[in-house]
């Protein structure tokens, strides 16, 4: 079975870092993505979709350095979708987030720090320091 998703959209608004009790540190954030088509009458029209984000370890870290507001980014991950009870209304409500395991940044170079990315895969070499660094302005390495 497979459970992945790959969108690129803007962020909403800055990353909200925090740390779990055992010291993981997460971050969560929204992007937009939009839709383009044209309707039965031949308007056209746009729809924006809004997806919640959820990073954790060193691509959290690394998401809470470099992504802000606006940011054209990549992300790669996996659906969970979590369920409770409104206390107030009683009624199961659902949430469903993309567990993020890759991110790129795609804005072009010179748009602030844009232009590189992130995936938590262990194909690329570690950095020494334990650290991001950026490595040929293009790529936040591992």
């Amino acid at each position: 079975m497979i459970n992945k998703v790959i969108l690129v959209g803007r962020l909403g608004k800055d990353p909200e870092m925090r740390s779990t009790p055992g010291g993981q540190t997460v971050a969560k954030f929204t992007i937009a993505t939009d839709e383009r088509y044209t309707d039965k009458n031949g308007e056209k029209q746009e729809r924006t979709e809004w997806h919640n984000i959820v990073a954790w370890g060193k691509l959290a870290e690394i998401c809470g350095q470099y992504l802000r507001k606006g940011k054209l980014v990549y992300i790669e991950g996996s659906l969970r979708t979590d369920s409770w009870e409104d206390k107030e209304t009683k009624q199961k409500k659902y949430r469903t987030e993309i567990n993020a395991n890759t991110m790129k940044m795609l804005d072009r170079k010179g748009d602030d720090e844009g232009g590189g990315g992130y995936t938590g895969a262990r194909k690329q070499a570690p950095v020494s320091s334990g650290a991001p660094q950026m490595e040929d302005d293009d790529e936040v390495p591992f």
